[in-house]
């Protein structure tokens, strides 16, 4: 068991898992402890359907079919600008050149890339995936609540020793996730999200991304120290 400080510094996006399984009350466990985030109003946008064994093994087989035939659709809702500014796109460059020299995936090894990118769609093997809507209707303000959401998530997961990974890939998608999974036309699949126990030796969870220093992203004003 970790504290929130600890899990904010020991969370990463795990890409390999381990075969342990993850019970239905683990999970349980996540979501009511991430539903206790903030939400304007209270409204508590979101919802969450929660996959694993035969259901979870469907989905991926028809997300990575759809991969390889370069079946996408646009996505529901603006993930990235466009196009990226230059400082942005530096900064995606940086983690993606990490993830891969980590796998030792060179830089003009298209296949291999392809490969390691095609795993998002096998929710990187994890035991548990989720897929996480919006209701369409909703503002911007309630993505930020749904961040929120999410990000409780991740440090539930963290505390309970479990390893996460975000997997926004699937997002270009939804259409095969809103056929297979019969979710309603007024939901916004927003992204999925990997759940198990992260594989300790696996060279992909091993590498560190880096954050902005504290001078580049805050100003501090009134303070005498």
């Amino acid at each position: 068991m970790v504290n929130v400080t600890q899990a904010l510094q020991f969370r990463r996006s795990v890409r390999r898992f381990t075969t342990e399984p993850v019970n239905h009350q683990q999970v349980t466990t996540l979501l009511e402890l991430a539903r206790q985030a903030p939400s304007g109003a209270n409204l508590q946008p979101g919802f969450v359907r929660v996959l694993t064994g035969a259901p979870l093994c469907r989905l991926s087989a028809r997300l990575c079919a759809a991969f390889e035939q370069g079946d996408t659709r646009a996505e529901e809702y603006c993930y990235f600008p466009s196009p990226m500014p230059a400082h942005l796109k530096e900064r995606q460059r940086q983690v993606g050149y990490a993830l891969y020299q980590s796998l030792g995936i060179a830089r003009r090894d298209i296949e291999g890339r392809k490969a390691q990118h095609r795993r998002n769609f096998e929710f990187f093997n994890a035991p548990v995936g989720l897929v996480i809507t919006i209701e369409r209707g909703l503002g911007k303000g309630c993505f930020m609540d749904l961040g929120m959401f999410i990000q409780s998530i991740f440090l539930a997961a963290t505390e309970q020793g479990l390893g996460s990974c975000g997997i926004g890939a699937l997002a270009s998608y939804h259409h095969v996730i809103r056929d297979e999974l019969n979710i309603p036309a007024d939901e916004i699949v927003v992204c999925g999200m990997a759940i198990g126990h992260a594989d300790p030796d696996a060279p992909e969870n091993q590498f560190d991304t880096q954050r902005l220093p504290l001078p580049e992203f805050s100003r501090f004003s009134g303070f005498e120290d």
